[in-house]
């Protein structure tokens, strides 16, 4: 499918560096304040990487548009929209300081932010908004969101999921992260009938696929091969706090920062990464 997305080359060998770079980069701004959501933003990485370098038309002056509803995984837009030059590196180093341009999620009015979010439901609806009235006057955006899964047990999620089908907005891309994680529990043993989650995405009338969301050439693959006839949601296979070991799948992780040991061992793991 031809689309207004981004058809060049991707670079995946890239798209990896920049992740183990970003990865760096959040671990060093956690030994600054007192505690920073983590493990959240590894769990999608390589997703808001892909979007930004892989997908997304960002030339003016019609680019397209991204929201991360999913706003507590909020250090990993902040780290690419640095290293695209739209946030300053001190700006991105004093976020979640008293005084600092951005906070702990994102906020509409901060560049490169499209929407405030973090009060988990609202990402979604949001674009669905933004993707109808795009169509309507015509407009070659497409607009993407990352939502995380626990996000999913919002109503209006559902009511998104419901409306975007019978609005036909094919320009609607969704990437859910999946890992099986709300903030301090796991989903499969809390919330068990969300499983399978597939046939209940399709049964609203998306086009929808699974993926590894920590393989960046997978997700643009995925987005760029959609048939493209319906509003089309990718679910994601990540691991919260990927790329360290001790945080990986740990609910304490979510948002804490590492002492000084602790900090010492994620870092040789990130950098040792694949």
């Amino acid at each position: 499918m031809m689309t207004p997305t981004q058809n060049g080359p991707f670079d995946a060998t890239a798209s990896r560096a920049r992740c183990r770079k970003f990865r760096r980069r959040i671990l060093d701004i956690s030994q600054t304040v007192p505690a920073l959501h983590i493990a959240p933003a590894f769990s999608c990485l390589e997703m808001v990487d892909a979007i930004y370098f892989g997908l997304m038309r960002r030339e003016a002056p019609d680019p397209d548009t991204f929201i991360l509803s999913k706003g507590h995984g909020a250090m990993a837009q902040y780290c690419v929209l640095e290293e695209l030059g739209i946030l300053a590196p001190e700006e991105v180093a004093g976020a979640g300081k008293e005084g600092g341009r951005i906070g702990m999620h994102p906020d509409l009015g901060v560049p490169g932010i499209e929407a405030s979010t973090g009060s988990l439901g609202h990402g979604l609806p949001i674009a669905l908004g933004m993707a109808l009235a795009d169509r309507t006057i015509g407009s070659a955006r497409q607009v993407f969101v990352v939502i995380s899964d626990g996000e999913l047990e919002e109503g209006s999620v559902w009511e998104a999921l419901m409306l975007a089908p019978t609005f036909k907005l094919t320009n609607l891309v969704v990437l859910v992260d999946l890992n099986d994680f709300q903030s301090l529990g796991q989903i499969s043993m809390i919330h068990p009938n969300f499983y399978p989650m597939l046939p209940k995405i399709e049964a609203f009338g998306w086009e929808a696929t699974e993926i590894d969301g920590h393989d960046p050439q997978a997700i643009v693959d995925a987005v760029r091969n959609r048939k493209g006839n319906r509003p089309f949601l990718a679910l994601a296979k990540t691991v919260k706090g990927k790329g360290v070991s001790y945080m990986e799948s740990v609910p304490l992780w979510h948002y804490r920062s590492p002492n000084a040991q602790e900090y010492a061992l994620a870092v040789r793991e990130v950098e040792e990464g694949q």
